[in-house]
């Protein structure tokens, strides 16, 4: 029973000519990239046809003959200005005189080997000026000319030492003076002395903010639910213009 239908559902019948083809078909050309470069690869195809005159063939050709010229003349342009007319610097006769005039002006290099001999002395050891120079250090040194006799030796444990020591110590006005210089300038007051307890009453005696209390101190809240305060918040909110 349903053969025939089903059968009619898969054939599907368009007319060629409708607008909505004909719009497709339109469509499809005009975002076909194979249409859009069928030209382009048909022209590739038959070759390429330049003329020697040709404005791209004469631009090649003059660019070339100018990248010829640079480079022929490139090594030319490096060597300007080198040449002197021999074969090396040395032997041109104008600069050999140059440099040797610079050098004999130079003092530096006149004076380098007596610079370089001066702090070089070579004096021999047994040489009669250094003889007589030790001789004469020798007369007028002050070491050799005082000479002591003997070297006194102590043991600390001595009764004389010990004795000189405590009379040093005695007669030292910086130890006798040490514990002073330790204390100067250091405040030093017993904390439960007369004098402390005697200014700390006087200070609560003196005492203004002890004495009295500011009204401005007290902490007190109004009441919000007062007679006043009920009329007050009523009254404000007649007169308000929001």
């Amino acid at each position: 029973y349903t053969e025939a239908w089903d059968a009619d559902k898969k054939s599907i019948h368009v007319m060629p000519d409708t607008p909505t083809i004909l719009l497709a078909k339109a469509n499809a050309a005009n975002v076909s990239n194979k249409l859009y470069t069928q030209a382009w690869e048909e022209a590739k195809k038959k070759g390429y046809d330049m003329r020697a005159d040709a404005i791209p063939i004469r631009s090649a050709k003059a660019s070339r003959d100018i990248a010829s010229d640079y480079k022929y003349k490139q090594t030319h342009e490096k060597e300007k200005g080198h040449y002197i007319g021999c074969p090396s610097a040395k032997e041109d006769p104008k600069l050999a005189l140059a440099a040797r005039a610079m050098q004999l002006q130079n003092d530096r290099l006149y004076k380098k080997a007596y610079h370089d001999s001066k702090a070089q002395v070579h004096i021999p050891v047994d040489a009669m000026s250094l003889q007589a120079a030790k001789e004469c250090q020798g007369l007028v040194s002050d070491v050799d000319y005082r000479q002591y006799l003997h070297q006194w030796t102590c043991l600390p444990d001595q009764n004389d030492v010990i004795h000189a020591r405590k009379a040093y110590d005695l007669q030292s006005d910086n130890v006798y003076k040490s514990d002073l210089e330790w204390l100067r300038g250091i405040g030093w007051l017993t904390e439960g002395s007369v004098d402390v307890v005697k200014a700390k009453k006087a200070q609560e005696i003196l005492n203004d903010r002890l004495y009295r209390t500011r009204p401005d101190e007290l902490k007190f809240t109004s009441i919000t639910d007062a007679p006043d305060v009920v009329q007050a918040k009523i009254n404000a909110l007649q007169l308000s213009d929001v």
